[in-house]
Protein backbone atom coordinates (compact mmCIF):
# COMPACT_ATOMS: atom_id res chain seq x y z
CA UNK A 1 0.00 0.00 0.00
CA UNK A 2 1.56 3.49 -1.07
CA UNK A 3 0.37 7.05 -1.24
CA UNK A 4 0.91 9.12 -4.54
CA UNK A 5 -0.04 12.45 -6.16
CA UNK A 6 -0.34 13.71 -9.58
CA UNK A 7 -2.09 17.42 -10.44
CA UNK A 8 -3.25 19.38 -13.25
CA UNK A 9 -4.88 16.28 -15.53
CA UNK A 10 -6.19 18.96 -17.54
CA UNK A 11 -9.00 16.54 -18.91
CA UNK A 12 -11.29 17.75 -21.96
CA UNK A 13 -13.39 14.62 -22.89
CA UNK A 14 -16.43 16.67 -23.37
CA UNK A 15 -15.10 20.05 -23.84
CA UNK A 16 -12.40 19.60 -26.90
CA UNK A 17 -9.97 21.99 -25.39
CA UNK A 18 -6.41 20.01 -26.49
CA UNK A 19 -3.63 21.13 -24.36
CA UNK A 20 -0.85 20.46 -26.94
CA UNK A 21 -0.12 24.32 -27.63
CA UNK A 22 1.45 23.92 -24.31
CA UNK A 23 4.17 21.68 -25.25
CA UNK A 24 5.40 18.56 -26.46
CA UNK A 25 4.72 16.97 -22.83
CA UNK A 26 1.11 17.89 -23.18
CA UNK A 27 0.86 15.46 -26.87
CA UNK A 28 -1.79 12.95 -26.37
CA UNK A 29 -1.11 13.71 -22.33
CA UNK A 30 -4.38 11.46 -21.19
CA UNK A 31 -2.74 8.46 -22.68
CA UNK A 32 0.41 9.38 -20.79
CA UNK A 33 -1.75 9.52 -17.60
CA UNK A 34 -3.46 6.39 -18.28
CA UNK A 35 0.06 4.58 -19.09
CA UNK A 36 1.62 5.57 -16.07
CA UNK A 37 -1.28 5.61 -13.84
CA UNK A 38 -1.58 1.85 -14.13
CA UNK A 39 1.98 1.32 -14.28
CA UNK A 40 2.67 2.39 -10.87
CA UNK A 41 -0.59 2.77 -8.66
CA UNK A 42 -1.84 -1.06 -7.24
CA UNK A 43 -5.03 -1.15 -6.42
CA UNK A 44 -4.70 -1.20 -2.95
CA UNK A 45 -2.72 2.18 -3.00
CA UNK A 46 -4.43 5.74 -2.82
CA UNK A 47 -3.66 8.58 -5.58
CA UNK A 48 -4.77 12.36 -4.29
CA UNK A 49 -5.11 14.42 -7.42
CA UNK A 50 -4.18 17.77 -6.63
CA UNK A 51 -6.71 20.12 -9.03
CA UNK A 52 -7.46 21.00 -12.51
CA UNK A 53 -9.40 17.82 -13.33
CA UNK A 54 -11.37 19.31 -16.20
CA UNK A 55 -12.07 21.75 -18.47
CA UNK A 56 -15.70 21.23 -18.05
CA UNK A 57 -17.34 24.30 -16.61
CA UNK A 58 -20.24 22.23 -15.11
CA UNK A 59 -20.88 18.58 -13.70
CA UNK A 60 -22.42 17.79 -16.71
CA UNK A 61 -19.54 18.56 -18.73
CA UNK A 62 -17.42 16.77 -16.68
CA UNK A 63 -18.51 13.29 -16.64
CA UNK A 64 -16.36 11.70 -19.06
CA UNK A 65 -13.36 13.23 -17.39
CA UNK A 66 -14.27 12.22 -13.85
CA UNK A 67 -15.23 8.32 -15.38
CA UNK A 68 -11.25 8.49 -16.76
CA UNK A 69 -10.56 9.15 -13.48
CA UNK A 70 -12.66 7.11 -11.39
CA UNK A 71 -11.38 4.11 -14.16
CA UNK A 72 -7.83 4.67 -13.14
CA UNK A 73 -6.60 2.03 -10.26
CA UNK A 74 -6.21 2.86 -6.28
CA UNK A 75 -8.46 5.00 -4.56
CA UNK A 76 -8.72 8.46 -5.90
CA UNK A 77 -9.06 11.75 -3.97
CA UNK A 78 -9.85 15.10 -5.65
CA UNK A 79 -8.24 18.43 -4.57
CA UNK A 80 -10.08 21.40 -5.92
CA UNK A 81 -8.20 23.49 -8.53
CA UNK A 82 -8.50 27.08 -9.87
CA UNK A 83 -9.91 25.70 -13.64
CA UNK A 84 -12.36 23.06 -11.39
CA UNK A 85 -15.83 25.15 -12.39
CA UNK A 86 -17.70 21.89 -11.98
CA UNK A 87 -16.99 21.96 -8.14
CA UNK A 88 -18.61 24.59 -5.71
CA UNK A 89 -16.63 24.49 -2.34
CA UNK A 90 -19.95 24.87 -0.32
CA UNK A 91 -22.00 21.54 -2.55
CA UNK A 92 -18.91 19.29 -1.91
CA UNK A 93 -21.38 16.47 0.29
CA UNK A 94 -23.41 16.39 -2.45
CA UNK A 95 -20.32 15.24 -4.84
CA UNK A 96 -19.37 12.88 -1.87
CA UNK A 97 -22.81 11.63 -1.43
CA UNK A 98 -23.02 11.06 -6.07
CA UNK A 99 -19.56 9.85 -6.20
CA UNK A 100 -19.62 7.84 -2.48
CA UNK A 101 -17.24 4.98 -3.51
CA UNK A 102 -15.71 5.71 -6.41
CA UNK A 103 -14.09 9.12 -6.09
CA UNK A 104 -13.71 11.46 -3.13
CA UNK A 105 -13.60 15.20 -2.90
CA UNK A 106 -11.21 16.57 -0.43
CA UNK A 107 -12.81 20.22 0.69
CA UNK A 108 -13.56 20.90 4.54
CA UNK A 109 -13.19 17.68 5.54
CA UNK A 110 -10.30 15.05 5.63
CA UNK A 111 -9.10 11.60 4.26
CA UNK A 112 -7.15 9.07 5.59
CA UNK A 113 -4.61 7.21 5.32
CA UNK A 114 -2.61 4.49 7.60
CA UNK A 115 -2.29 6.67 11.07
CA UNK A 116 -2.13 10.00 8.96
CA UNK A 117 -5.06 12.40 8.10
CA UNK A 118 -5.18 13.26 4.41
CA UNK A 119 -5.81 17.74 4.25
CA UNK A 120 -6.29 20.34 1.59
CA UNK A 121 -7.46 22.90 0.16
CA UNK A 122 -6.94 24.85 -3.72
CA UNK A 123 -4.97 27.43 -1.73
CA UNK A 124 -3.98 30.74 -3.26
CA UNK A 125 -0.80 32.78 -4.17
CA UNK A 126 -0.26 36.52 -5.55
CA UNK A 127 0.89 35.55 -8.96
CA UNK A 128 1.50 39.46 -10.41
CA UNK A 129 1.57 41.18 -12.80
CA UNK A 130 5.01 42.12 -12.07
CA UNK A 131 7.29 44.68 -13.12
CA UNK A 132 10.81 43.71 -14.32
CA UNK A 133 13.67 45.70 -15.41
CA UNK A 134 16.03 44.73 -18.33
CA UNK A 135 18.06 42.00 -16.69
CA UNK A 136 14.42 40.34 -15.90
CA UNK A 137 14.38 41.38 -11.69
CA UNK A 138 11.24 42.12 -9.75
CA UNK A 139 10.93 46.29 -9.12
CA UNK A 140 6.97 46.45 -8.56
CA UNK A 141 3.93 44.88 -9.24
CA UNK A 142 0.44 45.53 -8.47
CA UNK A 143 -0.11 45.97 -5.06
CA UNK A 144 -4.36 46.51 -5.75
CA UNK A 145 -4.23 42.89 -6.63
CA UNK A 146 -1.73 41.66 -3.98
CA UNK A 147 -4.36 43.24 -0.95
CA UNK A 148 -7.15 40.62 -3.31
CA UNK A 149 -5.26 37.89 -3.18
CA UNK A 150 -4.40 38.35 0.24
CA UNK A 151 -8.49 37.92 0.90
CA UNK A 152 -8.57 35.06 -0.63
CA UNK A 153 -5.45 33.23 0.98
CA UNK A 154 -7.67 34.36 4.10
CA UNK A 155 -10.38 32.23 2.95
CA UNK A 156 -8.68 29.28 1.97
CA UNK A 157 -6.50 28.63 4.52
CA UNK A 158 -9.77 29.01 6.72
CA UNK A 159 -10.49 25.98 5.03
CA UNK A 160 -7.93 24.13 5.13
CA UNK A 161 -7.80 25.10 9.38
CA UNK A 162 -11.10 23.42 9.07
CA UNK A 163 -10.07 20.26 7.30
CA UNK A 164 -6.91 20.16 10.48
CA UNK A 165 -9.15 20.46 12.90
CA UNK A 166 -11.81 17.58 11.64
CA UNK A 167 -9.06 15.62 11.67
CA UNK A 168 -7.59 16.63 14.90
CA UNK A 169 -11.18 16.04 16.31
CA UNK A 170 -10.83 12.89 14.90
CA UNK A 171 -7.91 11.39 17.07
CA UNK A 172 -5.36 12.16 14.21
CA UNK A 173 -2.19 13.93 14.96
CA UNK A 174 0.17 13.20 11.96
CA UNK A 175 -0.91 15.62 8.52
CA UNK A 176 -0.09 15.02 4.86
CA UNK A 177 -1.03 18.63 3.16
CA UNK A 178 -2.59 19.22 -0.31
CA UNK A 179 -2.93 22.24 -1.93
CA UNK A 180 -3.57 22.95 -5.74
CA UNK A 181 -1.56 26.66 -5.56
CA UNK A 182 1.94 26.78 -4.46
CA UNK A 183 2.44 27.36 -1.02
CA UNK A 184 4.38 30.52 -1.64
CA UNK A 185 5.19 33.00 -4.39
CA UNK A 186 8.26 34.26 -5.81
CA UNK A 187 8.07 36.97 -3.60
CA UNK A 188 8.32 34.77 -0.35
CA UNK A 189 10.25 32.56 1.71
CA UNK A 190 7.17 31.58 3.78
CA UNK A 191 3.78 32.12 3.65
CA UNK A 192 0.40 31.77 5.99
CA UNK A 193 0.44 27.95 4.18
CA UNK A 194 3.92 27.37 5.64
CA UNK A 195 3.09 28.65 8.76
CA UNK A 196 0.29 26.30 9.26
CA UNK A 197 2.24 23.77 8.20
CA UNK A 198 4.79 24.08 10.58
CA UNK A 199 1.67 24.54 13.56
CA UNK A 200 0.66 21.15 12.95
CA UNK A 201 3.88 19.46 12.23
CA UNK A 202 3.19 18.16 9.00
CA UNK A 203 5.39 15.32 6.89
CA UNK A 204 4.66 16.48 3.93
CA UNK A 205 3.18 19.76 1.67
CA UNK A 206 1.68 18.44 -1.88
CA UNK A 207 1.01 21.12 -4.64
CA UNK A 208 0.73 21.29 -8.03
CA UNK A 209 -0.17 24.84 -10.62
CA UNK A 210 3.29 25.37 -11.37
CA UNK A 211 3.39 24.65 -15.27
CA UNK A 212 6.23 24.89 -17.85
CA UNK A 213 9.98 24.92 -17.05
CA UNK A 214 10.34 28.33 -15.94
CA UNK A 215 7.67 27.98 -13.31
CA UNK A 216 8.74 24.56 -11.80
CA UNK A 217 11.08 26.54 -9.41
CA UNK A 218 8.36 29.45 -7.91
CA UNK A 219 8.17 27.81 -4.61
CA UNK A 220 9.76 25.19 -2.69
CA UNK A 221 10.74 22.09 -3.43
CA UNK A 222 12.28 19.56 -0.88
CA UNK A 223 12.93 19.66 3.35
CA UNK A 224 11.62 22.77 4.79
CA UNK A 225 11.21 23.71 8.35
CA UNK A 226 10.31 19.91 8.73
CA UNK A 227 8.14 19.07 5.92
CA UNK A 228 8.84 17.60 2.77
CA UNK A 229 7.66 19.92 0.00
CA UNK A 230 6.63 18.17 -3.20
CA UNK A 231 5.89 19.70 -6.64
CA UNK A 232 3.70 17.24 -8.65
CA UNK A 233 2.46 19.23 -11.69
CA UNK A 234 1.72 16.89 -14.47
CA UNK A 235 4.37 18.37 -17.17
CA UNK A 236 6.98 18.42 -14.32
CA UNK A 237 6.46 14.68 -13.72
CA UNK A 238 5.70 13.90 -16.98
CA UNK A 239 2.34 12.57 -16.01
CA UNK A 240 4.34 9.81 -13.81
CA UNK A 241 2.75 10.18 -9.78
CA UNK A 242 4.72 11.02 -7.20
CA UNK A 243 5.56 8.58 -4.10
CA UNK A 244 4.52 10.62 -0.79
CA UNK A 245 4.33 7.65 1.56
CA UNK A 246 5.17 4.18 1.09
Amino acid sequence: MALYALGDLHLSFQTNKPMDAFGKVWRHHERKIRKYVSRIVKPEDTLVLTGDHSWGRKLEECREDLAFIEALPGRKILLRGNHDMFWDAKKTDRLNEEFQGRLFFLQNNFASYQDYALVGTKGYTFEGPFWLDRQGRIMGWDEEKEQQAKKLVDRELDRLRTSFQKAEQAGYRKFIMFLHYPPTNILEKTSPFTRIAREYGVTAVVYSHCHGESRFSDSIRGSFQGAEYLLVSGDYLNFRPALVLP
